[in-house]
């Protein structure tokens, strides 16, 4: 069924210009070829920027110069429920919609987490994870109007290093409707990622979309919200209601490409009778240059114009939430905004490292789909990814391959897709209920090693895992725009899997360089069925002695004092 509530629905009377012209006649065709086209292969890598240009790297904060400002207060203690919220467990009574609180949801789910330095060279550490902490994604809030809201109902842009709102748009009061609440939009600088990463950064840039979607969900139960994706915008629609489409506000600026729009509802009350209309009667503020020249990359031009969402997002509500058991989180003892804050990227791991079963499944348990459970609660599609485990250091659990399996009604599909697996079984002992699958056993720490570019990190920790997406049967039912949603469910899959890790006292980090294709052949995957999609590894962390740590909001801290 398609997304029809009122209350994110367009003026019909407004007809933006389409951000790239008309769709190309063989959409589908052209992000498959660009998918493939940017895989990393055992022979050659995608095609990168051969050296890294540091004269030309992109400033990482986006302003708006001209644009009023509102510093949104810090969160001086933690008042934040048990970190079990995090994993739908527990309940938290909905915090009222204020300064402060709005404050604590952007602290908690885009704002910095802290500074780390070496020597002369220092960068800041955020909430949301980034491929190579190049955060292409941008933040803007639609907020009604509210007695502590100076600009009024309007559009603004976060700033996470000032953790301050700069006011894009004033908009009338009763064009700006919702619940007792707000919406949120995200976009991305894809020329953020492309500077490192060349080609395969419109990947990375959606992967980085689904892992902010996550922190805005999480954050959002923190409070005792929730979050709902508004699946009836469209690119173009929102490109307009975000001003991204004002090309005298972005001149000389790098451009930004339109994510998605969610609902941050604060309370169940019933949606407004007006819809959220795309109009605003005055835009303030004009883009920074992040970087004083750019590389063109046609590939992703193409890609992007290939997977322009150019109607509603199609979702099926039905096969939303598949019935597992209760939540079963690893005992933690943080509070939740704690957890949310320490949570980084291990650079390397121990590999010694050795976890025990039932912490093991904990972590996995985080992926699974569940009505009451950050991030999947606001996602309106069924799960579309499975995992490929490699596990190496489990107590209880022979070394080998595993599949974790995120939606029961794909098992004989995959059963049938995996031609050079020939062992499938649960582990002995395992609840009828629990979705995980052996299909081998072995030490695997080597071929793990290779698959991830030939990085340690996938063989030292305790297990590593691939993310398998149903790839072209989606995109042919979907159109090509599924091809981002994908990626923004990996970076979902992603998020819990972070927040699970770190809850049980060892560390996750993304890789996004893998040989796509190796795990396909391990797996006797032919076609474009199924697609790897993001690979990920669980471990103990190893501290560099070099790094200092320093809190992520001293310099707002001095300025006030």
């Amino acid at each position: 069924m398609t997304g029809g509530a009122t209350h994110g629905t367009l003026n019909p009377s407004l007809e933006p210009t389409p951000l790239n012209g008309p769709a190309p006649p063989d959409a589908i065709g052209d992000i498959i070829a660009y998918h493939d086209r940017t895989k990393h292969r055992r022979d050659r890598y995608a095609a990168g920027p051969g050296g890294l240009d540091w004269a030309t790297q992109p400033n990482p904060f986006r302003r708006f110069h001209g644009a009023p400002e509102l510093r949104l207060p810090l969160a001086e203690s933690d008042h934040t429920p048990p970190a079990a919220v995090l994993f739908g467990v527990g309940t938290v009574i909905s915090q009222p919609f204020n300064l402060h609180t709005l404050g604590l949801f952007f602290e908690l789910s885009l704002g910095l987490s802290a500074k780390k330095q070496i020597a002369d060279s220092s960068w800041f550490l955020r909430i949301n994870p980034s491929s190579g902490n190049l955060h292409p994604t941008e933040v803007y809030a639609v907020l009604p109007s509210r007695d502590w809201l100076p600009g009024g109902a309007g559009v603004y842009h976060y700033s996470p290093l000032d953790h301050a709102l700069e006011q894009r748009a004033r908009r009338s009061p009763e064009d700006t409707p919702a619940r007792n609440g707000f919406y949120v939009g995200l976009s991305s600088i894809i020329w953020r990622e492309a500077w490192k990463y060349g080609e395969r950064a419109f990947r990375y840039c959606q992967h980085d979309i689904g892992h902010a979607l996550a922190t805005i969900c999480c954050a959002a139960a923190v409070l005792g919200w929730r979050v709902k994706l508004s699946p009836e915008w469209d690119d173009r629609q929102l490109a307009t209601l975000l001003g991204l489409d004002r090309a005298n506000d972005f001149v000389d600026a790098e451009q930004e490409i339109p994510g998605l729009l969610a609902e941050v509802v604060v309370s169940d009350s019933p949606p407004p009778p007006a819809p959220l209309r795309i109009e605003a009667k005055e835009w303030f503020g004009r883009a920074n240059q992040l970087s004083r020249s750019q590389v063109p990359w046609p590939a992703i031009d193409k890609a992007v114009a290939a997977s322009e969402q150019r109607g509603p997002l199609v979702v099926k509500t039905a096969d939303r939430f598949p019935l597992w058991p209760a939540p079963n989180p690893a005992p933690c003892e943080l509070s939740s905004g704690q957890l949310i804050r320490q949570r980084r990227s291990a650079v390397d791991f121990a590999a010694a490292t050795i976890i025990a079963k039932e912490t093991f499944l904990g972590i996995l348990d985080a992926t699974l789909p569940r009505p009451s459970a950050p991030p999947f609660d606001g996602w309106p599609l069924p799960p579309r990814l499975h995992l490929i485990v490699f596990v190496h250091r489990v107590n209880g659990l022979a070394p080998g391959m595993y599949l974790w399996l995120r939606n029961q009604t794909d098992e004989q599909t995959l059963r049938q897709a995996f031609r050079n697996i020939h062992h499938w079984e649960a582990p002995e002992g395992q609840s009828p209920n629990l979705p995980l699958r052996r299909l081998g056993n072995g030490d695997l720490r080597s071929f793990a090693r290779t698959l991830s570019c030939q990085q340690d990190i996938a063989a030292d920790g305790a297990f590593s895992l691939g993310m398998l997406a149903h790839f072209e049967p989606v995109l042919r039912e979907f159109g090509a725009s599924a091809w981002r949603q994908l990626f923004w469910e990996a970076g979902m899959i992603g998020q819990g899997l972070y927040l699970a890790a770190e809850a049980a006292g060892v560390r996750g980090t993304g890789i996004g360089c893998y040989f796509d294709d190796l795990l396909h052949d391990a797996l006797g995957l032919t076609g474009h069925d199924w697609q790897s999609l993001y690979h990920f590894t669980v471990g103990t962390p190893v501290d560099d002695s070099r790094l200092s740590t320093a809190p992520p909001y001293a310099h707002l801290k001095a300025v006030n004092a």
